[in-house]
């Protein structure tokens, strides 16, 4: 690939600076530019580790599903995601397994790089479903066995106070998958035992959970106290401004995603999700008068944080830098030489001029 180079003002968790950036598949090298540059802003492109579709097609109908879902959010400023299920009987959730790994073994031009699968459930609490369909089992040994040999999963949610939770949590763990406590109605008691059973994280939180009380903090406020990881959907439905501010002064891992669903970035109608049918409605998904999911994009998750309070450097550190260090990966999510070149160009409205994935322009 040819040397390409950008000049204009980099955007990190650390602040703004004007830079000059060299670069092929991966970053060729970083240089301070002239304190009078005033180009365009250049982010590292986001990672989304909780997405189930886009553009009419999730995750759940396999490999097509999967590349448009990663065609409509690369669109949109994701450079790698985790393909999402829903959830579904194991033999499906099994197969989007093998379709995943088809995806990662053949990327196609256009796409987000697929990471792996962020399996949410079929280990969560019943009374906590939320959107998802009603497919929910306790956990089993054997099944434990079937993620890890898979190869792709990279994060399962799950619920703590669920029989066999503690034992599956910590077989996943110690395997290098990350758990995360969602769909759940764990009491606060309940949720440091997850987290002490090696649980490392928190699904949508506020979402799917029971509401922060001062006499039953739940797992919102064992996340509060004790956690250091936490995902969140900032689309201005799923959870209110405040509360994203208050988890970001209290997580040190806070990090955003969509939670997108097939209807994102298409008009208002219906939709799948997994066995559901939901209604995109403006800026909503709904399951009758359940959020079901969202239609929120990563290039829009930066705008609203940025309207909500949060400074650029701030937003850029939770759509990039965190999620990237929560799957331990060193070269995604920054820019500095060796990382791979997924680059962002944006004007001052903070509207996307200019992507790239591994060096490729979309």
């Amino acid at each position: 690939m040819a040397r390409q180079t950008l000049v204009g003002r980099l955007v990190s968790g650390e602040g703004i600076r004007p830079v000059r950036v060299e670069f092929g598949e991966r970053v060729l090298s970083l240089e301070a530019a002239s304190a009078g540059v005033n180009g365009p802003y250049l982010l590292p492109g986001f990672l989304d580790l909780h997405v189930h579709g886009g553009a009419g097609a999730e995750v759940m109908q396999g490999e097509r599903g999967i590349r448009r879902t990663a065609r409509l959010h690369a669109q949109n400023g994701t450079a790698a995601l985790l393909a999402t299920t829903v959830t579904a009987p194991w033999p499906e959730l099994a197969a989007v397994l093998e379709a995943t790994k088809k995806v990662m073994a053949a990327p196609e031009a256009g796409e987000a790089m697929v990471l792996g699968v962020h399996l949410e459930g079929p280990f969560i609490n019943p009374e906590k479903l939320g959107a998802q369909p009603n497919y929910p089992i306790l956990p089993r040994p054997e099944l434990a066995q079937a993620i890890i040999q898979s190869g792709v999963v990279k994060v399962v949610t799950l619920a703590p106070e669920l029989p066999g939770a503690p034992e599956l949590i910590a077989a996943l763990s110690q395997a290098g998958v990350r758990v995360q406590i969602g769909h759940t109605n764990a009491s606060y008691e309940e949720s440091l035992a997850g987290l002490e059973s090696g649980a490392q994280g928190f699904t949508h939180l506020f979402n799917a959970m029971p509401p922060l009380h001062h006499r039953a903090p739940g797992a919102a406020g064992a996340a509060l106290e004790r956690g250091n990881w936490a995902e969140i959907i900032p689309d201005g439905l799923h959870v209110h401004p405040a509360m994203i501010r208050l988890a970001q002064a209290k997580i040190p891992g806070l990090y955003a995603v969509t939670d997108a669903v097939a209807a994102s970035g298409m008009p208002d109608g219906h939709y799948p999700l997994g066995s559901h049918t939901v209604l995109k409605r403006g800026e909503g998904v709904y399951l009758d008068s359940t959020l079901a999911g969202s239609v929120l994009t990563m290039a829009q998750a930066l705008r609203n944080l940025v309207n909500f309070g949060f400074t650029l450097p701030e937003a850029v550190a939770m759509l990039a830098e965190r999620p990237a260090r929560y799957l331990n990966l060193s070269d995604r999510g920054i820019i500095r030489p060796g990382a791979w070149a997924d680059l962002l160009v944006l004007d001052r409205e903070l509207r996307i001029e200019a992507s790239y994935v591994r060096g490729h322009r979309l």
